[in-house]
């Protein structure tokens, strides 16, 4: 993750800073360690090996008189004198980043911005909302990790994650981006060998493809499916897309995002008067992350899209 165009001074016995007045170089560490809550992630995106990391922080403390950082469950927290100073390595960060401009005087946007979201979302969402960014700003890079798992509460290498149903966080905000709607589906070969059920009651005579229900960490997804308890499994997934393509494949009936079914013409949404899941999605970031230009700029872009798709997320045809 790029933090800064200005190098860092790699020479261990560099002179200390004045008292009181912490050294740019030692807010530009804690800096990455903020932004990515490790230290051996903050050492390779600042080009200095992980002693130095930990003999800045310490050296940042002791001139602030106080702990910039707490450990926790895989990585570190910004206790809340490290976030009075994170704003002071924010703006030491955007005074230099300040200078650098493209021929038209326009302030140029770099660096990596990790987003972790749901496999429906990431494909459908996110990547194309990169593909947007990067059109705009071709010195950021966005990494998707396509995920369908709660909110992290440490976030330790996330800049963003989009998460299903209101998520309960630690030091973190969390934003209502939309909602998206699940429907029973079947492919026409399936319905044409089996017929379609008239009533909730005649799924019990269908099998469901849906997620593994000991492997589902997501509360709202898990709760989705409590309409179908007579269904049997048929064929279950972590991943939605296996969920997709096996319902094509005639598995049974498929408690699929509207979103992703409705994108093929083989398949068929039954009950959808009585049938209708309605989910949310959840933006969750620090707020410090959220701060940075080239973050920012990312969260415009999946808002514009999600803004652009919502009736198709809610399984209406446009």
């Amino acid at each position: 993750m790029t933090i800064c165009a200005v190098p860092l001074c790699k020479d261990a016995d560099m002179r200390p800073a004045s008292p009181g007045r912490p050294s740019a170089d030692d807010l530009l560490v804690l800096l990455a360690v903020g932004r990515s809550g490790r230290f051996v992630t903050a050492a390779e995106e600042l080009g200095i090996n992980h002693t130095t990391i930990s003999r800045r922080i310490a050296a940042l403390e002791q001139t602030l008189g106080g702990r910039v950082l707490t450990r926790v469950t895989g990585g570190w927290e910004l206790t809340d004198l490290g976030r009075a100073a994170l704003a002071a390595a924010e703006a030491v960060e955007s005074a230099v980043k300040s200078l650098a401009a493209d021929a038209g005087g326009d302030r140029v946007l770099e660096g990596v911005v990790r987003v972790s979201a749901t496999d429906g979302f990431s494909a459908y969402i996110a990547a194309p909302a990169a593909a947007e960014v990067q059109r705009r700003h071709p010195k950021i890079s966005v990494e998707i990790v396509a995920t369908t798992r709660r909110a992290s509460q440490q976030r330790s290498g996330l800049d963003l994650e989009i998460v299903v149903g209101e998520p309960q966080v630690h030091r973190a905000t969390a934003t209502h981006l939309a909602d998206y709607c699940l429907g029973l589906y079947g492919s026409r070969e399936y319905l044409r060998e089996h017929g379609a059920p008239a009533t909730i009651d005649d799924l019990a005579r269908y099998p469901l493809v849906y997620f593994i229900d000991s492997m589902l960490q997501v509360d709202d997804l898990d709760l989705a499916s409590s309409f179908v308890p007579a269904m049997r499994e048929s064929v279950t997934s972590t991943n939605v897309f296996v969920h997709v393509e096996a319902t094509r494949a005639a598995a049974g009936l498929g408690l699929l995002p509207c979103f992703m079914a409705d994108r093929h013409a083989d398949l068929v949404r039954v009950l959808a008067d009585s049938v209708t899941v309605t989910l949310g999605y959840w933006l969750v970031a620090r707020t410090e992350t959220l701060r940075r230009p080239e973050v920012a700029a990312v969260v415009t872009a999946i808002r514009a899209m999600v803004a652009d798709r919502r009736d198709t997320l809610l399984g209406r045809p446009r």
